[in-house]
């Protein structure tokens, strides 16, 4: 689980934080001081914030303007600065600093680049390789590897480079790449990818791609590559700042042409300040980013929720995201007479006891919750690679294990139990037989379940024009069935990671904005390419974690629908706070133009709009989507 610890220490080491802070609050009591005079001081108090406040921003306008010819929000406060400094308003100038950099500062606070996953995809790829020549085996640096050579991976070791196996047989977990949990069988002709994990039998296998071409050095550069390609959305004040300084300067300058007083003209530089314009934007995505703090959301890049308010259609990754990614028992079937569906159900666990498989596992879990009697002793256990256990319990020989393993010891399937299983398989299922002494005593069934919120999820989500997709690394039977169990209507099966990425982009190639939520490594290219990423971060994984927008913290994703809202109601106090903002600023001009307005009261007028649009965007924090 993301920690909230590691969230305000990763904030505090954007560029200097904790030194900004500093400056502000001194700047902040300095500007205290001198609006009441409280310290008997040689030089205006104001002066220290406009130091601290003011000649960054001046500096950095100039640097803009110099380099990149490039005019922003902080052009037009350089010019209120230096008018106001120039006229004796010390106050108005660092007051207008001060504001400035608090919602400079608050923009800093709601941004997180987050680069650490693309380091831990690195410490996935396999360091070393066991290459077989001329019958000897020697350990070799896993990038020295070359198309054609012989490769020997043992139990327990992380596939070095795409292959082919050409001996024995094994269960890899692929789980890294697809996202499914479940091992997968695999012999003599099957196919095996790099960073996956051979977790039962030795094989020996030939490499059909070198390591930088492999499929965990794929998935790396899709990461790096979409990082790249993903822009950071520009300031709405930054956006408008041409307009706005020309607007300011001919109005100030036509002002003073016609008054004659160069006070009037400064007031007007003052008051079309963009304080409120930039505070409109971060106060808002802050006090929404505290919103869905308290709902379950860790967010991670500033404008996430800015982008989630444009998205129509919401990808899930299937294991972990809309299933709990934990297999249960979900049939037991005894087929033996002297067997009740009890005592079966505890023959199975008792041999499946000293399993190390997923499906073993599981049986032994499911009958400790559901019956809890004590198991007898397993004794002489053996697992079959890609097939199952064979294992003596009370002197019976029992096998468990998939219909491979019933073929090999001569057992058949009567058709009324090849049916149902067949029926099962269809809703992609998983089948163990059972057999005692050769003979087929019965079956259980084992699924991953569906979280008791899904199909109100997905409701909820159509209700809000929002599309809901399935992006999953399953098979088609599986994935169908889940799909019509929740209402899910598009459908994309057998997905490895540059599948996932190919489909996000093609749906925003239709110019459909889409968020992608997932758990595994393989989902984090996705992720990162989508133009929101949710990451589940109870049971997803840190590189999955790193790749996303936004951590879904306790896994409840019950909560998306009031994060969508969310997002779309944060964008309506946005355009409340610009609107406002903006009428304010003309109506001081208005004020300003006959001398109503002076420097000072021009920047308190101003200063108390920005107060306002912070009481209005500080709504958001209790904010909640209606029922």
């Amino acid at each position: 689980m993301y920690a909230i610890t590691n969230k305000v220490e990763h904030l505090m080491e954007l560029g200097g934080t904790k030194k900004e802070v500093v400056l502000l609050v001194i700047s902040g009591i300095a500007l205290f001081i001198s609006i009441f005079d409280l310290l008997p001081l040689p030089f205006n108090a104001a002066w220290i914030a406009i130091v601290f406040c003011g000649i960054p921003i001046i500096l950095e306008a100039i640097i803009g303007l110099v380099t990149d010819f490039d005019i922003k929000a902080d052009v037009l406060v350089s010019l209120a600065l230096i008018a106001a400094v120039y006229i004796g308003e010390d106050f108005a100038a660092g007051e207008v600093a001060f504001i400035m950099q608090v919602g400079a500062l608050l923009e800093d606070l709601t941004v997180a680049k987050a680069r650490a996953g693309i380091e831990k995809l690195v410490h996935l790829t396999p360091q070393t390789a066991r290459v077989i020549t001329n019958g000897i085996e020697q350990i070799v640096p896993a990038e020295q590897v070359q198309i054609d050579d012989l490769l020997r991976v043992l139990a327990g070791e992380t596939i070095p480079v795409d292959g082919v196996i050409v001996s024995g047989q094994t269960s890899v977990n692929q789980a890294v790449m697809t996202g499914e949990s479940l091992p997968v069988d695999k012999t003599v002709g099957d196919d095996v990818l790099s960073g996956t994990v051979n977790q039962f039998g030795a094989f020996e296998m030939k490499a059909a791609r070198a390591c930088e071409n492999s499929s965990i050095q794929r998935m790396i550069k899709l990461v790096q590559s979409v990082d790249a390609g993903k822009a950071k959305i520009v300031g709405i004040a930054d956006r408008w700042a041409t307009w706005i300084v020309v607007i300011a300067l001919g109005a100030a300058a036509l002002t003073w042409f016609l008054s004659g007083e160069i006070i009037r003209a400064v007031t007007i530089l003052v008051v079309f300040c963009p304080c409120a314009l930039v505070l409109a934007t971060p106060t808002a995505i802050m006090a929404a980013i505290g919103n869905a703090t308290t709902h379950g959301f860790l967010v991670r890049e500033g404008d996430a929720l800015e982008r989630l308010a444009k998205v129509s259609k919401l990808a899930f990754d299937k294991t972990g995201t809309l299933t709990y990614g934990k297999l249960n028992v979900i049939e037991v079937k005894s087929i033996l007479p002297q067997f009740s569906e009890k005592e079966f159900y505890t023959l199975a666990a008792a041999a499946e006891q000293l399993s190390e498989h997923p499906l073993g596992k599981a049986i032994v879990r499911c009958h400790k919750k559901e019956i809890g009697t004590a198991l007898s002793p397993a004794q002489q256990f053996q697992m079959i690679p890609g097939e199952g256990i064979s294992v003596v319990v009370h002197d019976n020989r029992i096998l468990a294990g998939n219909a491979r393993m019933l073929a090999q010891n001569g057992v058949t399937l009567s058709d009324d139990v090849e049916k149902k299983a067949e029926q099962h398989f269809l809703q992609g299922h998983t089948v163990i037989y059972i057999t005692i002494d050769r003979v087929l005593a019965g079956f259980i069934v084992l699924s991953d379940t569906i979280r008791a919120e899904g199909v109100q999820l997905i409701e909820q989500l159509q209700a809000m024009d929002v599309r809901p997709v399935l992006l999953t690394g399953d098979n088609e039977n599986t994935s169908a069935t889940i799909a019509n169990e929740l209402g899910i209507h598009e459908v994309h099966a057998n997905c490895l990671p540059e599948d996932k990425l190919k489909w996000i982009g093609i749906y925003q190639g239709k110019g459909e904005a889409i968020c992608m939520i997932g758990d595994g490594v393989n989902d984090a290219p996705a992720l990162k390419k989508a133009t929101v990423g949710i990451a589940m971060g109870g049971v997803g994984s840190d590189i999955a974690v790193d790749a996303a927008d936004i951590v879904l913290v306790d896994d409840e994703v019950k909560e998306l629908p009031h994060l969508l809202a969310l997002s779309r109601r944060m964008m309506t106090t946005i355009r409340y706070n610009l609107a406002f903002s903006l009428g304010l600023n003309f109506l001081a001009i208005a004020l300003a133009i006959p001398g109503i307005l002076n420097p000072v009261i021009g920047a308190l007028v101003h200063n108390a709009g920005s107060i306002i649009v912070i009481v209005n965007s500080a709504l958001l924090l209790k904010w909640r989507k209606r029922k």
